[in-house]
């Protein structure tokens, strides 16, 4: 059993609940995927203009909407200044067969918002208003708490290095509600598990606090600021913060879906913490935002950035190893095909977005899918790379591998835990099911499970440096370094988070199985009693037990039920969560907090378990009785090991 139903689900919700979620890069001519025309391999070299584009693009995306059953797309590429390309492909509505429209088709790019926010606070940095060096609370009505020692600034909100643990509770409201994000902040506010500045970690609460500083500052309403100091001067008229959506949108808003070919929509996010991902827009409006960044700030007239301002926005702020990809100012870096870029990414729960700019080219790449579709691959990623492939083609270099190969794969084997991760809720246990495994290889190569090629097939990485893995067959590294402490950590090809090696008490490698085997023991323990009860009925015997191991008996029954009970209904409530998000608010603790009553009873009466494996071993029992008694026993501390490490049975409001 690889991993059982509960982590699974807890962990698709925590991934999937808005912001961004890490997507490798994957090969785009390989099995399972439409293959691109003779010419259009890296050798061939192609004019990035309008016509090759658009036979290129039509000729690839109505491919993967319909092989990866997702509804529609939209995309728009710029270059030197001018908008090369914009399409609409598939449908904002199935239903009624409604095109998507470039021009006027609003999507959601989720954390792709971001660079909006980043780009207001650098607005207030070059009038003076902000110092991303100063502690953020000196701008806030309210006080992010002490840790550390040390004060967060805007500097670590931009590289989303705050320290804050992962929370994902309210982050989406159902209805017509307008978010108050002031209240939000104040009463969501993350534990700190990292010193700032120290350890990437994804933080959506860290955008959003950002956000309200602009708003603090600015005097302004943070969608208002946004509206007159960006979208505006650029000619955004079909762009907006506000949330519910204003009337005037709501006949150009794409549904969203989950899989292109289901019959019901998601209903529109409303994004509480907005800021980090409330934008709606269409791709000729990133367009424009696009241009801007590649000329300096400006747009024709118009110029919401100094050049100086965006060549700072550019440029590497924070990262863990120069072999290692870093964070820009809100941008995140990225190396393919011989350039370096910048851009974002962004997911809701519909809808995926990519934003990528190469200065050097002049060149910017806007997409987004309206629907998830069925999972396998990432289509943005494949039809970015594929993209790159054709008009920025590029042959690496030989690397040889080192003659340290075998023994630094030895050394870097083992299972690794995502520093985007809730450390002090029941959420712990998505970070138990993210855990990456890093194996070795015969051949000195190594492989990580979870980082796949389309065709399903686990990727190899080969060293080229010391301790830097290089993908056999593409570009991507994976740089492996001990942090202050000594620990290993492992830099995957996206800088905003890190993965850190875990021993074995938090080991899902171990405590999957066991957890799995202990209620696997309870389960057929409750299902084998009352069939031993019929077959000694039918042969007329009875069980000559004691008055005491009666009552035993009768309480283990109790605490596995217990158990059972606790496990199914949490893993019900999180898969309700996962379709209806109003669960996860304040309205859904009551749900959490009696479920982990259960939990807790079933606990505690591992007590009575414990006694009657004693009893059985100092009561004369046979052996079998011993044994079965010792095993039940087991099956218990086993459930309590998995709640302990996974803090399924500690009581927060917050999570």
């Amino acid at each position: 059993m690889k991993k059982l139903t509960a982590v699974i689900v807890i962990g698709l919700l925590f991934v999937s609940v808005f912001g961004q979620v890490p997507q490798l890069p994957t090969s785009p001519d390989r099995e399972g995927e439409p293959r691109l025309p003779a010419d259009s391999t890296p050798s061939a070299v192609h004019a990035l203009a309008a016509a090759d584009l658009e036979a290129f693009l039509d000729g690839i995306v109505p491919q993967q909407l319909e092989r990866e059953n997702i509804a529609g797309a939209t995309i728009s590429v710029v270059k030197d200044g001018k908008l090369l390309f914009a399409r609409g492909y598939g449908y904002s509505d199935v239903a009624y067969k409604k095109p998507v429209v470039a021009e006027e088709t609003l999507f959601r790019p989720g954390s792709v918002s971001k660079l909006f926010t980043w780009t207001a606070v650098m607005q207030l940095q070059e009038q003076g208003k902000l110092d991303l060096n100063r502690d953020v609370n000196d701008y806030l009505d309210f006080k992010i708490p002490d840790a550390f020692g040390q004060p967060i600034t805007l500097t670590n909100l931009l590289t989303h290095t705050p320290g804050f643990e992962e929370q994902v509770k309210d982050l989406f409201a159902t209805g017509d509600v307008s978010p108050d994000l002031g209240q939000y902040l104040k009463t969501h506010i993350p534990t700190r598990i990292y010193p700032p500045g120290t350890v990437p970690a994804y933080s959506n609460y860290g955008a959003a606090l950002a956000g309200y500083i602009v708003e603090r500052v600015s005097g302004r309403p943070f969608s208002d600021y946004v509206a007159e100091n960006i979208f505006q001067p650029l000619g955004m008229t079909h762009s907006t913060f506000v949330q519910p959506l204003p009337a005037e949108f709501r006949p150009s808003m794409s549904n969203g879906y989950r899989r292109g070919s289901d019959d019901n929509t998601v209903p529109f996010e409303v994004v509480v913490p907005f800021p980090a991902g409330s934008l709606s827009s269409t791709s000729t409006d990133m367009a424009k935002f696009m241009l801007a960044f590649l000329q300096g700030g400006s747009l024709g007239d118009a110029h919401i950035l100094r050049p100086e301002t965006v060549t700072l926005m550019h440029s590497r702020l924070f990262g863990l190893d120069p072999a290692a990809l870093g964070m820009a100012h809100g941008f995140y870096e990225e190396s393919r095909n011989g350039h370096r870029i910048v851009g974002h990414a962004g997911d809701t729960i519909a809808f995926h977005s990519d934003l990528h700019l190469i200065p050097d080219a002049g060149v910017g790449f806007f997409v987004s899918y309206n629907s998830g579709g069925n999972g396998a691959v990432s289509p943005r990623t494949i039809l970015w790379e594929a993209f790159l492939d054709r008009y920025f083609p590029f042959t690496p270099g030989a690397e040889p591998t080192l003659d340290s190969a075998k023994d630094d794969a030895r050394a870097v084997s083992g299972m690794y835990m995502g520093s985007r991760r809730a450390e002090t809720s029941f959420l712990k246990i998505a970070s138990i099911l993210e855990e990456t495994n890093v194996s070795a290889r015969d051949d000195g190569t190594i492989e990580i499970p979870a980082l796949k090629d389309p065709n399903g097939n686990p990727k190899r990485w080969r060293e080229v440096a010391p301790m830097t893995f290089r993908d056999v067959n593409g570009q991507d590294l994976l740089v492996f370094r001990p942090d202050a402490d000594g620990v290993m950590q492992l830099m995957l090809p996206y800088p905003f988070m890190v993965f850190k090696r875990i021993g074995t008490w938090e080991s899902s490698k171990i405590l999957v199985p066991v957890i799995g085997i202990s209620l696997f023991i309870m389960l057929l323990t409750l299902l084998l009693t009352p069939i031993a009860w019929l077959v000694r009925r039918h042969y007329g015997q009875t069980l000559e037990l004691t008055p005491l191991q009666r009552k035993l008996r009768t309480g283990i029954w109790i605490v596995f039920a217990l158990d059972l009970i606790f496990v199914v209904a949490f893993v019900s409530l999180i898969t309700y969560a996962i379709t209806h998000i109003d669960i996860l608010s304040d309205s859904g603790n009551k749900w959490f907090w009696l479920i982990q009553v259960i939990g807790i009873l079933g606990a505690i009466g591992t007590l009575l378990v414990l006694f009657n494996a004693v009893n059985a071993w100092l009561g004369g029992r046979r052996i079998w009785g011993k044994l079965q008694a010792t095993l039940l026993a087991l099956a218990c501390a086993g459930f309590l090991w998995f709640a302990y490490v996974g803090n399924l049975l500690i009581f927060r409001s917050s999570y």
